[in-house]
């Protein structure tokens, strides 16, 4: 800031020359200066020592001083040797020698008044990038287009000790409308009408973008800075008026306005402070569109789901109503003793129960296809007996292997491990393996269902099942699409075995939904394994 006149000056002046020195430092005595004197380097460098005056006068002679006061030097320009010692980039001025005492003091004065201001100007450009800094931080630590407006235009506001701060967007795909004022405490609010309107400020913005200019306007009839047209933006209580384009690639999106109402001149460096905010505010709203944009089509895709998922559980409920019925009445005429019907009718009879068993089978497939992903919380967990869970499948799927002339072979466990699973989505996963075992098993084949339990690399522990079969097995190239929903390998359709592709993929998702993972091997014409793997350690199961 410039010099406080309340402060006493200090200087040192320092000569080899004895009269010089002594009519030099009387000068500044004479107009208020404190003054110490140095006849020589060593004494010099020992009052810069004990303390930085005002400003230090010094011969070339003992101009290579490094202090951060402002350095006037006296050099005689007739003398080359002189000259070429004006290289230390300390020296701030110099004043040719002999020089006149009031020149002296003047130079002195102009000096430090000087080198004062810059100090000054650093100062504030520094407190001026400080406070923008942290308004930019601000904006890009939220997503909501209406507070990172707000943010700019009270952050360019209080930076600015401005009057009236506007921001709008104009109307386009890149941006939402927002429309953000500031006013400073004790003002009315700006009218509305004192600014251009949407069309003026348009035609403005895309101008000012398309030239990379800011526009200033202080209330006289000759423009000050570049890129103003005819029919510059006016305001009638204002003495000062900015406009800067927001933008993004070669269009404007929207303009910020900042109001004086008092004359204001705007430095480059402040011009281009202001220019970066408006910058990060532009790709703040940008991303904060593109955020809300995509929110609300998640919502939809949301609502559509639900919409989707809820059908499929009154389409479920209303076809297995009838089902059951049919089954039911099936059931009755062929274990009818009173009224049998023929063995013709009876094969046929068998084809009806087994097509209305797979129609009954597809649709619970299908609504536990829609419901996977978002009935999580739908998940009961107990401590499960792997083991016993494995006998109540094969023992429920035995009568099934036995008319396909299968044999079910279920290892015994030395230790019957306790899993922490939903014991009903278990048993779905077990009996969608086995039973897909034995519809790829041939008429005497036979499945393995073995399953062990060890600790892992990491310390923890898993319990690992196999369910093995010697049936047509699966090709390399379709191994890989086994999980994939309604997938079904080419022997499978050429053979004409029932499915609906449904299974791996239910069994798939409720294995990840319990911690674990699944994986198959198989060799074409030899047979498939498939491998579950769930974690024994609750408190790893109840992570995931």
């Amino acid at each position: 800031m410039p010099w406080d006149s309340t402060v006493p000056r200090t200087a040192v002046v320092a000569d080899p020359d004895d009269g010089r020195l002594a009519v030099n430092a009387q000068a500044l005595r004479d107009a208020g200066y404190e003054v110490r004197t140095a006849g020589h380097a060593s004494g010099l460098a020992a009052m810069l020592d004990a303390g930085e005056p005002s400003v230090i006068v010094v011969d070339t002679l003992l101009s290579a001083v490094e202090a951060e006061a402002p350095v006037l030097v006296m050099v005689d320009l007739d003398s080359p040797a002189e000259v070429a010692a004006m290289q230390p980039p300390g020296i701030h001025d110099c004043i040719a020698k002999p020089v006149p005492p009031k020149e002296l003091v003047h130079r002195a004065t102009a000096l430090i008044t000087q080198v004062s201001r810059r100090a000054a100007a650093r100062q504030e450009a520094e407190g001026l990038r400080e406070q923008l800094r942290l308004v930019s931080a601000a904006v890009r630590g939220t997503n909501d287009p209406q507070q990172i407006a707000s943010l700019v235009v009270e952050g360019f506001g209080r930076t600015f000790k401005a009057d009236h701060v506007r921001l709008s967007t104009f109307e386009d795909e890149r941006v939402s409308p927002i429309d953000a004022t500031w006013t400073r405490p004790g003002l009315e609010k700006l009218p509305a009408a004192a600014l251009p309107d949407q069309d003026s400020a348009r035609h403005t913005a895309d101008m000012l973008w398309a030239a990379a200019e800011t526009l200033s306007f202080d209330g006289s009839e000759e423009d000050t800075k570049p890129g103003e047209a005819s029919g510059t933006p006016g305001l009638a209580p204002a003495a000062s008026l900015l406009a800067v384009p927001m933008g993004e690639g070669s269009s404007s999106l929207g303009i910020i306005w900042i109001v004086m109402l008092e004359p204001r001149q705007w430095s480059r460096a402040e011009l281009g402070l202001i220019q970066h905010v408006a910058g990060n505010a532009a790709h703040g709203l940008i991303q904060s569109h593109l955020i809300s944009s995509q929110q609300q089509v998640v919502k939809q895709l949301q609502q559509l789901d639900k919409a989707k998922t809820d059908f499929l559980a009154t389409v479920n409920h209303e076809l297995r109503t009838p089902l059951t019925s049919i089954m039911a009445y099936l059931d009755m005429i062929q274990e009818s003793t009173e009224q049998p019907v023929s063995p013709e009718v009876h094969q046929m009879l068998d084809i009806v129960v087994r097509n209305t068993e797979r129609l009954r089978t597809l649709i619970e497939d299908m609504l536990s296809v829609s419901r996977n992903g978002l009935d999580d919380n739908l998940m009961h967990l107990t401590p499960v007996r792997l083991g016993q869970t494995l006998d109540l499948v094969a023992g429920a799927l035995r009568p099934l292997a036995q008319l396909q002339n299968v044999t079910i072979a279920v290892e015994p466990l030395p230790e019957d491990p306790e899993i922490l699973a939903d014991e009903v989505q278990l048993q779905q996963v077990f009996t969608n393996l086995v039973s897909n075992a034995i519809k790829f098993t041939p008429s005497g084949g036979r499945i393995e269902v073995g399953s062990e339990s060890h600790a892992a690399a990491d310390g923890t522990r898993w319990a690992t099942v196999s369910v093995a079969d010697n049936g047509i097995g699966i090709s390399s190239e379709e191994i890989d699409h086994v999980f994939t929903r309604f997938y079904r390998a080419s022997n499978a359709m050429s053979g004409a075995i029932p499915g609906t592709g449904l299974g791996l993929a239910i069994t798939k998702d409720i294995v990840a939904r319990h911690g674990g993972h699944i994986d198959v091997a198989s060799t074409l014409g030899a047979g498939t394994t498939v491998t579950v793997s769930l974690p024994l350690d609750t408190d790893h199961s109840q992570a995931n």
